[in-house]
């Protein structure tokens, strides 16, 4: 189902003669005014945030349904439903002057940010300052060192990261045995996961490598091609849901300290808008 619909129109204006509008829901979801078509090599197109509703649009110029549209702080990512020019971002700047703030807006395409080359940068996770709950059942659970840690019920998974009102992101931890015991109850280990998959972030997090559960001596009631082909099943079965196997005990759990640290600082991206 695409994520939304790319329109384009031509306008009369000689500095922003083209309008492009991301539709959602029959809504406009973002407005802009931009100076060409599409950026070209190693190009970025400066835009303008359109306020209010335009005199001067002459006709539309084309419209393509959207493959995938993404939010990541300032950034807005864009595929497009088409062979050529489908990939887009774009950059919204908040720039201090005397006068006060204002916004810069830059249309970039992946050429041009493979030529820029600018450099690595993530999501600023400085102020991450969060909070997990521990599902009461977990015997010997994971430490997340300076957070706040409470215990309680969870409706899915063994650890949740907290939002002011809601549950932002959850994982399910399975050690070696415990997965292999969940292979001989195949149908309730799909339940679970389809619950756990229907949350917007989440993970299946396994204290054990892959190859581990390919090594007949490690292995116990099933062979290493039926675990090869359980854990098939649950990638086929549930395409959402992130699966992760770490080396260890020790490892699982920093991947989901980081994880939940970048899921804590992607919202407070989204907030701050």
């Amino acid at each position: 189902m695409p994520a939304g619909t790319w329109v384009m129109q031509r306008c009369e204006s000689e500095r922003f003669p083209y309008r492009i509008q991301i539709i959602q829901a029959g809504k406009p979801w973002l407005t802009l005014r931009v100076q060409d078509r599409w950026p070209g090599a190693g190009q970025n197109i400066f835009c303008l945030r359109e306020k209010e509703a335009p005199d001067d649009v002459i006709g539309e110029v084309e419209s393509v349904p959207i493959l995938a549209l993404q939010r990541r702080g300032p950034r807005i990512s864009v595929v497009l439903d088409r062979a050529r020019q489908k990939r887009c971002d774009f950059l919204a700047l908040v720039k201090q002057s005397s006068k006060g703030t204002y916004e810069q807006i830059f249309w970039q395409t992946q050429q041009a940010l493979r030529q820029r080359r600018s450099g690595a940068r993530l999501v600023p996770t400085k102020s991450a300052d969060f909070s997990v709950r521990i599902a009461s059942e977990e015997r010997y659970p994971w430490r997340f060192p300076g957070k706040t840690v409470v215990r309680g019920r969870l409706a899915v998974g063994d650890y949740a990261l907290l939002g002011d009102d809601d549950v932002l992101a959850v994982v399910e931890r399975k050690t070696f045995d415990n997965l292999l015991a969940d292979f001989g109850v195949m149908a309730a280990l799909h339940q679970q996961l389809l619950e756990l998959s229907a949350c917007r972030n989440h993970s299946l997090v396994i204290e054990a490598p892959y190859e581990d559960f390919l090594t007949p001596t490690k292995l116990h009631h099933f062979s290493a091609t039926f675990c090869a082909r359980a854990i098939a099943e649950l990638y086929a079965a549930h395409p959402a849901l992130r699966i992760v196997f770490c080396s260890n005990r020790k490892l699982a759990n920093l991947w989901t300290q980081h994880f939940f640290t970048a899921v804590w600082a992607q919202a407070q991206q989204d907030i701050s808008g």
